[in-house]
């Protein structure tokens, strides 16, 4: 979509004014500048001290034609684990379809199960513990710019083909435990010189934060903390560092 401007007369001729596109906004699908494709790994998840790992996370992404599923698990010492899985349409921008969010608790109990149809405009699922445990079953509209778990870096990854001003939105859907829709925003910052194992890398630093309303964004930001990604320039760019609260329990986690 377009706007178009008024087209003004002047003595030579018909001025026209180029069309201007419209802004990215939170729940547009993002468009893509790099191709995604299949891929694993692991890493290592650390404490906020980077002493010695703590969990790790594993990832795997496949692709069949325009069809894209990825899957992200992090497991912790302690026995705790949380998973999240996405499947998106892919091409010219990154279509939401479907997905899944679990965490699980040191004895393997599951304190939420986050079903999430973004096609079907449908949250379902349950939180909480024994008695205290809840359900949803809900019509949302949830609009194919939704993302949340892996599909989170490949918007970051494309950002600057989609950011306005050095900033990016897009709408989410969050277990706090409670699942809330709610809009993050990516924002760039400055380069930072990082060291990963004795080399010193130049990384941009972007944060993540909620984006709700201007006057009341600052209180969240004291609810929700700020997750931040040092990202290596490349073709394409790469995470070099995240560091930020691993869920709703808030407990700060890095991973390089």
């Amino acid at each position: 979509m377009s706007l178009t401007l008024p087209m003004f007369s002047a003595l030579a001729g018909l001025l026209v004014v180029p069309a201007a596109a419209r802004a990215h906004s939170a729940g547009d699908p993002v468009k893509l500048v790099w191709a995604e494709g299949d891929v694993a790994g692991m890493t290592s998840v650390y404490g906020p001290s980077g002493d010695e790992p703590i969990g790790f996370v594993e990832y795997h992404q496949t692709r069949r034609g325009d069809h894209l599923s990825a899957t992200r698990v992090t497991r912790f010492r302690d026995g705790t684990e949380d998973e999240d899985s996405a499947e998106a349409r892919v091409g010219d921008t990154l279509v939401a379809l479907s997905g899944r969010s679990v965490i699980r608790d040191r004895d393997h109990e599951t304190l939420v199960d986050l079903a999430i149809d973004v096609t079907g405009g449908h949250l379902g699922g349950t939180w909480g513990r024994g008695s205290d445990r809840q359900t949803i079953d809900e019509r949302v509209e949830l609009p194919s710019g939704t993302y949340w778990g892996p599909l989170i870096f490949i918007v970051l990854r494309n950002f600057d083909a989609n950011a306005d001003n050095g900033r990016l939105a897009f709408r989410t859907v969050a277990p706090t435990p409670k699942p809330r829709v709610l809009d993050l925003e990516f924002s760039r910052h400055d380069s930072e010189v990082i060291e990963r194992v004795g080399r010193r890398l130049e990384a941009v630093r972007f944060e993540l934060n909620p984006s709700v309303h201007w006057l009341i964004d600052p209180m969240i930001r004291l609810i929700a903390p700020t997750s931040t990604f040092w990202i290596v320039a490349g073709k394409p760019p790469a995470l070099a560092r995240f560091a930020g609260p691993r869920n709703y329990t808030r407990q700060e986690i890095v991973i390089q």
